[in-house]
Parts: structure tokens; sequence; C-alpha cells
């Protein structure tokens, strides 16, 4: 049995396959991002679930894509956990999330970009990825991403750049007390995933001005630094994968038309486009 995972800092998807490619189960733990989080809770998320509890010791490989796996040090440690875990899985493969991305959105030249907890880009020639920029998290990068619009929400509140009907709504939605929110960006882990919670509020309401002019912005923001840095995205399509890109569709034609750039396609969850490369790509090699 194949056990798969697409995994970013806020959830992971695990879709467990046998041989020919028939699904199993799928179960979902939380984020899995080696990068962010401490080996201990990493161990814990894994081991909390039942689905895979269950199974630990009938998988023999498993293939797990995720965010913060992109350099040595994480992916080494992520590999770890999860080897100790299926002590009887003899493959364990750890890959950044671009390479699911790019499974899941194209087999043919093109710009491939994520946008969800987190944000990132590459350009995929047919065969291998290229990065023009490397990615340096949540602080200093991530346009357009969950944790992005959380942080414009957040400072649009206390500036009072909200309209104030959705500031009466974001206040009933969230503790919005300084206190509460110093407490977890700057004391208790994973303050990107807490700010990305903040990112529902836009896509749980009904499209306004202001939502528009918000998610516009994040998105210019984002082809300026992490689409037009590749000479081809102007001859090739650019897809996109993940929920901020799936509610923000006609945004992102909107943003790219001027450029005279191909929109590709669009994918929520990449774990079931990844089923489906696996099916026809791997398990029939």
């Amino acid at each position: 049995m194949i056990l798969i995972a697409d995994g970013g800092s806020t959830k992971c998807d695990w879709i467990l396959m046998d041989s020919t490619g028939e699904k199993i189960f799928k179960t979902r733990t939380k984020g899995l991002n080696p990068a962010v989080f401490p080996e201990i809770v990493l161990e814990q998320r894994i081991e909390e679930n039942p689905d895979l509890r269950e199974v630990k010791d009938k998988v023999e490989r498993v293939h797990f894509f995720g965010a913060g796996c992109g350099t040595e040090k994480p992916s080494k440690l992520l590999a770890g956990i999860i080897a100790n875990f299926f002590t009887n899985a003899d493959d364990v493969m750890v890959k950044e999330d671009m390479v699911a991305a790019v499974y899941a959105a194209t087999t043919e030249p093109g710009i491939v970009c994520i946008l969800g907890t987190g944000s990132n880009s590459c350009y995929f020639d047919g065969e291998n990825i290229h990065q023009a920029v490397a990615s340096l998290g949540y602080i200093l990068m991530d346009e357009a991403s969950g944790n992005y619009f959380g942080k414009r929400l957040i400072r649009d509140y206390y500036y009072k750049r909200m309209p104030p009907e959705l500031a009466v709504k974001f206040e009933e939605k969230f503790d919005l007390s300084s206190d509460e929110i110093k407490k977890n960006i700057y004391q208790k882990e994973n303050p990107n995933t807490y700010l990305a919670s903040f990112a529902e509020f836009i896509f749980a309401n009904e499209r306004n001005g202001y939502f528009y002019k918000l998610v516009h912005e994040g998105l210019t923001d984002f082809v300026h630094s992490r689409v037009l840095c590749y000479p081809e995205c102007r001859t090739v399509p650019v897809h996109f994968i993940g929920t901020i890109a799936y509610f923000s569709e006609d945004i992102i034609r909107a943003v790219l038309q001027p450029y005279g750039i191909e929109v590709g396609n669009i994918v929520r969850r990449p774990i079931d486009a990844l089923v489906e490369h696996y099916r026809k790509n791997v398990l029939t090699a």
C-alpha cells in the first residue's frame, strides 16, 4: 500500500491506495510544516490520527509533499519522523509542496502558483521545476496568502479602514483584543496559521468593494513578485493551486488580463489530482 500526503501549515491531507490505485481511505491531520513546527509537534500530529495508527504497520510506501520541505534539513527531519512511525515502509519520500502543485496542475510547461496559508510559485519546463525567487516565509513574503490577508484584515480593523458594518461582523467572529492577538503572534506556536485563520472572513461573506479591493491588491502584489519574475509567463499558462485561488478566480483573471497572461488550471485541493497522477504515472510504471 502507498500513502500519499499533501501538507501545509494549516492541514495535511492523506490518501491510502493499494497497488492498483484503488483508494482505501482519505484522512486529514493538522499541518505538518517542518520549517515551522518543532519535532515533537510533528510527531504528535501524525500519531493522534486514528486512521494512520490503524495502518501504520501495513503501509509500504509514503510519499509526502509539503510546505517547508524545500530544503534539506526540515525535509530530512520529517522523513525521519515518518519512517519511525510507519516502521514497515521501505520507501519514504519527502518533497516540497511545489512538486505536488505541478503534478496537480499540468504535465506541460507552465507557471504553477500556490495560494494557501502561504504562497509560492515556480516554472515547470515539462520535466523540471525552476524557482526564480526562494521563499522566505510568512514574515517577509507570502503575498496573497491566507496569512497575508489575515494581517491585512487585522491592520485594517485597527486602523479603522474596514467598513463599520464589516468591523462589527469581524468582532463577532474573532477575539480582536490586542492582548489576544499579540499572544498568538508573539508567544504561541504557529503564528502563520493563526493569521491565516482570519482570511476565511473574506470568503465567508458576500463579495463587496472592500473585499474585492483587498484581494485585488494582494493578487497584484503576488503577480508582480511571483509571476512576472518568469520570462516564460507570457508564453505558457499560469496555473493556481489552493483555496485562496479557487475563491478568487475572477480577480486572478482581472489582474492577469492587462499582461496578456493565460490563466491555466485552478485547483482547490491538489491531493485529488495527485491521486490521478499516481494512478497514471507511478503505480503503472
